[in-house]
């Protein structure tokens, strides 16, 4: 389906707009740059309409650059800005338009202006045909780089590690895909809800992940690669529900709270 006005705020390169990658390379592609994406999350914002993968005949998702970039442009603002997805998806519609964005509502380092959203450089189309068929991981970090990547203070990030929200390797560093849980962390902190107060959230991921398990653990231990990757998508999926139930139910619990 064309999305009015979507080309012009994509650019026109025919190329730009091919549809050629599957959700699988796309993730390999981003994963780089945002560990804590999956395929839930990518489904997550097609269905809110925010990016717009065109379909085979077989029902496939098919992603252009055009369509990683969009991606990139909404994990940025949620990941360094923590603007909800109803003003991402203004400031999209307002690219879409042709109109320039408020002072100061566009992601570092992206244009205020539609024409050229799309970086020159994007290889996104590319990558993931190295033979390996996903892109490789971030290296971990030390401590130093994690808190300055995550916004958490030193003293925050080792009470992170001490009630069991972080880990680290034997050489003490951090995984890149652990900022998701640093970066929450940190912006909680700043409601004053401090690490101490997190393990709730870790024991009822813990519980969560356990049911999950039982549910996919029979098809992780096929030997078949096919096998393995149904299962891993059923994973994704699994996570992406509980996720969504876990946010609507502490939505209502908060809700009850505003009613007189």
């Amino acid at each position: 389906m064309t999305v009015p006005g979507r080309e012009r705020a994509l650019g026109d390169a025919a190329d730009q707009r091919t549809p050629r990658l599957t959700i699988g390379e796309v993730l390999a592609v981003l994963r780089d740059d945002f560990p804590d994406v999956t395929i839930s999350k990518i489904r997550y914002l097609e269905s809110e309409e925010l990016v717009h993968p065109q379909r085979t005949p077989s029902g496939y998702r098919k992603f252009s650059r055009a369509d990683v970039t969009r991606l990139r442009y909404i994990l940025t603002a949620q990941r360094d800005h923590y603007l909800p997805l109803r003003v991402i998806k203004d400031h999209l519609e307002a690219l879409d338009r042709g109109e320039p964005l408020p002072t100061g509502a566009a992601p570092a380092g992206t244009p205020a202006t539609a024409g050229s959203l799309i970086p020159k450089a994007e290889t996104a189309g590319h990558a993931a045909d190295d033979g390996g068929g996903a892109s490789a991981q971030a290296p971990p970090l030390t401590p130093d780089q994690f808190a300055r990547a995550s916004g958490l203070e030193p003293e925050q990030l080792a009470d992170c590690v001490q009630f069991g929200l972080l880990a680290t390797d034997a050489d003490g560093r951090h995984p890149a895909s652990d900022l998701g849980i640093a970066r929450a962390a940190a912006g909680l902190a700043r409601h004053g809800i401090e690490p101490r107060h997190l393990r709730v959230y870790r024991s009822g991921a813990e519980r969560e992940a356990g049911l999950i398990e039982q549910l996919v653990a029979p098809v992780l231990r096929a030997r078949s690669e096919e096998a393995r990757t149904r299962a891993t998508e059923k994973l994704e999926e699994l996570a992406g529900l509980s996720a969504q139930l876990h946010t609507a139910l502490l939505e209502a619990r908060l809700r009850d709270l505003l009613r007189p």
